[in-house]
């Protein structure tokens, strides 16, 4: 078999094994599986004229980090517009959107994102603090949990959004004021989608070149793989357009939503769709939702929030989808559920538990996405069910404060918020967790994820103490969830996330070990080459 490529001088570090390997070499053959692992002579040995052959000078390669939880297409395109996430109050954003304001032309909207909710401090969240800025602007600005946004007064009357409604999704909301006014703030995709219909939507060429670009960025920062958490609207045309030009830098694994309404017909719909797919992605699972989130009250918690809020699923019959959950795992179909509050999370396990117990496959690997508060007898459930715990240590870091004093934990109170993002626990339980960005909620270079996961502390500013430092991971335990974790949530542990011969060359390296260098460096740490089936997605200058 010819060789694709050869890396030599280099320090292997498998995390499969725990540690360094003894090889200082790797070769990938035509098939884009490691062929062969050794000394820096005997490798070589193997190039031909067509290898690739590079020279580390020592650097690290580890297997290609896989964001566990993403959102490329949504991503590309909601990142488009203003970011508001390093306003840290309400002066900071007025003083953001009046900027913006000034370079718009008459009548164009105006879009933000990363919008965090704790800039209101005591106050309602909602667009009155903003009148005078956008005076006339239609504009849309999407919190950072992207469950929920802030729409202009200009913005509503377009939408003709002028009183409450009735949504299918229980949690969505038009939230208005004593006198039946809105107040600017929608919670969740069917309240947002009454304004986003009547905004300007780019062209398809310009979200292809959007989404090639931000997949281009993510191999640059260390990414060879992601388990995309949507397919909305023609999201899968331009990964298929993409791949079949060469163009698909990542291997994409792509959950499409079901949501509550969904009957028989719809569910084997997406049965039927897990067959799409192309040589770097496929369907592979289905998303649903059984809450949205603690900062705007639409989680689903066992006991309510301190606003009396977060008390319903977003399922409003949760039975019908423990139903689903049955009726795709019988058909071989893994699940992912976005679960942030307890009870969410519970009736999850509860379901899994059920559909397991129907028959069906029992190496389907079910997931939960997020898990941000749980108690203490919901842990063992997910090793004993073989559920796959999905975590974003960056959203702990950036979005809660070590004093509680942020909204996520205000709302919680004190016992739930000690239970924050319990990484630690859900290892030691023995689960499988893996982890993710949640990107455009937050950043998505797995860098900065990894490093979130060991040290908990706010990114903007390292000094500042962690949150839950109890809950910690080390940093072998934390490359797992982006290398060996991901590779089970898929179900490829035996193809994928290890650096062992036969395994697929998805391939990251470092300037720097990632087991040594210290977690809150660990971001500035430079990704010198990644590859994707021995293909060289991303190479630095100096390689």
């Amino acid at each position: 078999m010819s060789t694709r490529l050869v890396l030599h001088s280099a320090r292997l570090l498998d995390p499969g094994t725990g540690g360094p390997l003894a090889a200082s070499a790797l070769a990938v053959g035509a098939d884009g599986r490691i062929s062969a692992l050794g000394d820096d002579r005997e490798v070589r040995a193997l190039a031909g004229p067509g290898t690739t052959v590079v020279d580390l000078k020592g650097a690290v390669v580890t297997p290609g980090l896989v964001d566990g939880h993403t959102h490329p297409v949504t991503g590309a395109e909601l990142t488009g517009g203003l970011d508001l996430s390093p306003c840290a109050d309400l002066d900071a954003v007025r003083e953001a959107l009046a900027a913006e304001v000034r370079g718009l032309a008459r009548g164009a909207w105006l879009f933000g994102w990363g919008l965090d909710p704790n800039v209101f401090g005591d106050l309602p969240v909602g667009v009155a603090p903003f009148d005078a800025v956008l005076d006339g602007v239609p504009a849309f600005l999407l919190l950072f949990d992207a469950h929920s946004a802030l729409a202009s007064r200009r913005a509503l009357e377009l939408a003709g959004v002028d009183g409450p409604r009735t949504f299918a999704q229980a949690s969505a909301e038009v939230v208005c004021d004593a006198d039946g006014r809105p107040t600017g703030l929608l919670l969740e995709d069917g309240a947002c989608e009454l304004v986003e219909r009547v905004a300007p939507q780019p062209t398809r060429a310009e979200r292809l070149e959007g989404l090639a670009a931000a997949l281009d960025a993510m191999a640059a920062a260390g990414l060879t793989g992601g388990h995309v958490m949507d397919a909305n609207g023609d999201s899968l045309d331009l990964y298929a357009e993409l791949d079949a030009a060469g163009r698909l830098p990542l291997r994409l694994r792509v959950a499409p939503w079901c949501q509550p309404g969904t009957d028989a017909d719809g569910v084997r719909e997406l049965v039927e769709l897990q067959r799409r797919g192309g040589a770097l992605w496929r369907v592979a699972g289905v998303k649903l939702f059984m809450d949205g989130t603690i900062d705007n009250g639409t989680a689903w918690l066992e006991r309510p929030d301190r606003h009396g809020e977060s008390t319903h699923a977003f399922w409003p019959d949760p039975a019908a989808y423990t139903g689903i959950i049955g009726a795709l795992h019988r058909a071989g179909v893994p699940t992912a559920t976005h679960a942030i509050g307890d009870a969410a999370v519970r009736h999850v396990l509860d379901a899994v538990e059920k559909a397991r117990a129907t028959g069906g496959d029992p190496a389907v690997r079910h997931r939960v996405e997020h898990i941000e508060t749980v108690p203490d007898d919901t842990l063992r459930r997910f090793a004993e069910l073989d559920v796959i715990a999905s975590m974003q240590p960056t959203h702990c870091c950036d979005f809660t404060r070590a004093d509680h004093t942020d909204n996520w934990s205000r709302r919680l109170g004190e016992e739930r918020a000690g239970r924050a993002w319990r990484c630690r626990d859900l290892v030691d339980s023995g689960a499988t967790v893996v982890l993710g960005s949640d990107w455009p909620i937050a950043p998505f270079p797995p860098l900065g994820v990894l490093g979130g996961a060991v040290h908990r502390r706010p990114t903007r500013d390292l000094t500042q103490p962690p949150h839950g430092p109890e809950q910690a991971l080390t940093p072998l335990e934390a490359l797992r969830g982006l290398t060996t974790g991901a590779a089970r949530a898929a179900g490829e542990e035996h193809l994928a996330g290890r650096l062992a011969v036969g395994h697929r060359a998805d391939l990251t390296v470092l300037a720097a070990d990632p087991l040594t260098v210290p977690a809150t460096e660990l971001p500035d740490v430079p990704v010198l080459l990644t590859a994707v089936d021995g293909r060289l997605t991303h190479r630095a200058a100096e390689l």
